[in-house]
């Protein structure tokens, strides 16, 4: 796979602004990159807080959904929450659910089973409600596409709030315009409206289910330090469900951090505790590599109401039980998905579909809950957008992840008298199709394909270009303020060209691990490590120089390797002793 490396050449002031903000010009360029420009922008970025976040009234309907169950809390109808099965879902609910039983709500909670169910509420869960005398329906992370499910909730006489922060579905015209499709409901909740004037669009449907609690909390008088046990669930969403870590969700994760750091929600400690942590060390990272897939993973091999009774659970000994089993099922899930894309890559190694700019992998055996994952791992290798396809009881089901610059959304909708049913957005989709159209869809998909070599080849952006020896511990320390890093916030970049390995050590368990000396063209010296993909770099080191000077690094001997590395800096702490350290991410 071609990776082609770029620095970012975004211009500013940086001297300018690191001695109005009191921060390093590195961090200042960093910062730039982010394309983080106004003074506001960079006040709110440096030091943003709760106090930044927009007002709940600001989004559509809410004045009315406030009124709505205001009226259905103070007559103690019955209310039910339907959510979904992942980790939005999943926390969507339990805020909607913890945060309205606060105000006094008749309240309960309905999460569709992924096999059984598929996504989003159904006709069998809305009569399932109705038959059960439940008076308001509210949704949450899911319902703007179920226009057709809500209406029989309607017909039936019920009262529907929707609260999501998916697109809003369309049809284009015969004059190219779009056609929006809302369902007919007493209120929606959701940012992505075309009239929502709502500032900020990339909130996640927990955060969306926050904004919710926040207007009811206000309506009944409830103390605002009660919205902080909401405001880690709403933070933990944002980061498991990927979300652009900029402008209002930056400080929803960076403040949900800080509540995470002293959650007392006995379910979650138990969470964090199975999984070998401490509460005060959560960052971002462990949301979205940790915890979130243990939560995530009782939605895809078992039900996500376990992952529900395990944050809403009063006792320490059920909460125990269920953390352990979801670590356990997130386990099971890790040797399906491994199993599942080395099935894949030997598909695309050993046939024609090596040859496609579309990946379109048929794994009919595979479990269908972890096609995203599978078909996500096999774009970074090969960097090209794949969908994994699975047998499922009514035919054959997919999820499709994309690459920058392939609107995977779009480009179904030119296919899409192949599906029975798809949705979806640029980076990511779903899909249900018959059996037989699958080698269809493959050929169609890629006819209509227009990504060219340039698109193909995945850039590597460097933020700084940075000799070693400008890593002191002080910009080390600075960097901390750009946490928390994740999408559309990446981890900084930096590179340094013509290193010279002094020594390496295999390391680890298996021993996949590198521990190497380095040395720049200005003589500074720096330890560094490489976690993943040590098998490439010294299959590269060979190709390019020969396995005689490869022995030589690991022997600490004199020899002729120089390569160029992007890396990222910290401080490594052992047994009180403090050194600088480089993690190395790519080479050259």
């Amino acid at each position: 796979m071609k990776k082609k490396w770029v620095v970012s050449a975004k211009r500013a002031d940086f001297k300018g602004i690191g001695e109005k903000y009191g921060i390093d010009q590195v961090v200042a360029r960093i910062i730039r990159n982010r394309d983080v420009v106004e003074e506001k922008e960079i006040e709110q970025y440096l030091r943003g807080n709760r106090q930044d976040f927009h007002s709940p009234y600001l989004l559509k309907d809410m004045n009315k959904t406030v009124e709505i169950l205001t009226e259905k809390i103070n007559g103690q109808k019955p209310i039910r929450v339907i959510g979904d099965y992942d980790i939005d879902g999943v926390c969507a609910t339990y805020i909607l659910y913890e945060g309205l039983s606060t105000c006094g709500a008749k309240v309960d909670i309905e999460i569709p089973d992924r096999i059984k169910d598929g996504y989003g509420v159904n006709e069998a869960l809305v009569r399932a409600a109705f038959d059960e005398g439940i008076d308001t329906i509210i949704t949450c992370d899911n319902g703007i596409a179920a226009s057709a499910e809500l209406k029989i909730a309607k017909d039936l006489g019920m009262t529907v709030i929707v609260t999501d922060h998916h697109e809003v579905p369309y049809y284009i015209e015969e004059t190219g315009e779009k056609r929006y499709i809302l369902p007919q409901v007493d209120a929606i909740v959701n940012h992505k409206q075309q009239d929502c004037p709502y500032p900020f669009k990339e909130l996640c449907g927990a955060a969306v289910a926050y904004k919710v609690i926040t207007a009811m909390y206000e309506q009944f008088h409830i103390d605002s330090s009660e919205l902080n046990l909401l405001l880690a669930f709403a933070g933990f969403a944002t980061v498991g469900d990927v979300m652009e870590l900029q402008g209002e969700n930056r400080i929803l994760v960076k403040e949900g951090l800080k509540e995470l750091h002293q959650i007392s929600n006995i379910g979650m400690l138990s969470l964090i505790k199975v999984c070998g942590l401490e509460k005060a060390q959560i960052a971002a990272y462990h949301i979205g590599f940790v915890l979130g897939p243990c939560l995530n993973a009782s939605g895809r091999l078992d039900t996500a109401k376990k992952a529900l009774k395990l944050l809403t659970t009063k006792d320490f000994a059920q909460a125990a039980m269920i953390a352990n089993e979801l670590k356990m099922l997130n386990e099971s899930r890790k040797e399906m998905t491994d199993e599942g894309v080395t099935k894949a890559i030997e598909q695309v190694e050993h046939t024609s579909l090596s040859e496609d700019r579309v990946l379109v992998i048929y794994l009919p055996d595979c479990h269908e809950s972890i096609a995203g994952i599978i078909a996500g791992r096999i774009r970074e290798k090969y960097y090209k957008p794949v969908f994994v396809l699975t047998k499922s009881e009514e035919g054959v089901k997919g999820s499709g992840r994309s690459i920058e610059g392939y609107s995977m959304y779009e480009e179904m909708t030119k296919v899409k008298h192949i599906f029975t049913k798809f949705g979806g957005h640029p980076m990511a989709a779903g899909l249900s199709l018959e059996e037989e159209n699958v080698e269809v869809f493959r050929k169609e998909i890629n006819e209509n394909c227009t990504l060219d070599e340039e698109t193909l080849t995945e850039k590597i952006v460097i933020d700084v270009p940075m000799p070693l020896s400008y890593i002191t511990e002080p910009l080390i320390e600075q960097l901390n303020i750009l946490e928390p890093f994740g999408k559309g916030n990446e981890k900084p970049v930096f590179a340094d060209k013509n290193i010279a390995i002094i020594s390496a050590c295999k390391i680890g368990k298996q021993k996949n691990m590198l521990r190497l000396n380095l040395q720049n063209e200005q003589g500074a010296k720096m330890e560094a490590m490489m976690f993943r993909n040590c098998e490439d770099f010294e299959l590269f080191l060979q190709e390019k120089y020969g396995e005689a000077e490869v022995e030589k690094i690991y022997r600490g001997e004199p020899n002729h390797i120089r390569i160029a590395i992007t890396y990222y800096p910290s401080i490594n702490e052992f047994r009180g002793n403090r050194k600088k350290q480089v993690t190395i991410l790519g080479w050259q």
